[in-house]
């Protein structure tokens, strides 16, 4: 796999993170550089994680996992989404969604990983046979969800600042639109 089909695979990945650091950043409106951070390592995280659970499980339980992959995804980002949405209208526009709590960048990591895990199957299917064959797309992989994880906070940041809009709403509509483009990807 050539290093620039590496840095697509990547980019793709970190799509749904660069969105949902998007949304975050407007619910957050100020610069918490210990919560970007932390948000980005997570991302990055999972997001490197996940292909070589894949890759490596595959032999396993490749196979099981494969069929509902998808539907985990698109539960864990729904109910995330659909909760953000909810509690906009019961609060009159005021949010209960925290990006800085770890357990909600935890779960929104997870979520937005679980498509990698799929990538990792496939890197087994190009025979790719060993750790040192996937090192250098994981490492690619986590560096490009952590960069434009940050990079999607600090523009959700400034935007939130200067725009006065329903950012929980749209972050939560954002959320569950994410779910749904994956499912409907894996249908």
């Amino acid at each position: 796999m050539s290093i620039i089909e590496q840095i697509l695979i990547a980019l793709a990945l970190a799509m749904d993170c660069f969105s949902v650091s998007i949304s975050s950043g407007l619910i957050l409106k100020r610069y918490d550089i210990p919560s970007i951070l932390m948000m980005a390592f997570c991302f990055g995280f999972f997001q490197a994680l996940m292909p070589l659970f894949g890759w490596y499980g595959i032999s396993y339980y490749g196979k099981y996992v494969e069929s509902f992959d998808h539907w985990i995804a698109f539960g864990m980002l729904a109910i995330i989404g659909a909760k953000m949405i909810y509690d906009y209208f019961k609060g009159g526009g005021r949010s209960s969604f925290d990006p800085t709590k770890f357990t909600v960048v935890l779960l929104l990591a997870i979520a937005t990983s679980i498509d990698a895990f799929a990538v990792g199957i496939s890197f087994e299917c190009m025979n790719m046979k060993t750790l040192g064959a996937i090192t250098s797309p994981i490492i690619i992989i986590g560096v490009t969800s952590f960069v434009l994880s940050a990079i999607g906070n600090i523009i959700g940041v400034y935007v939130g600042q200067r725009f006065r809009f329903p950012a929980t709403l749209i972050g939560g509509i954002i959320l569950v639109g994410i779910g749904i483009k994956i499912l409907i990807e894996h249908l």
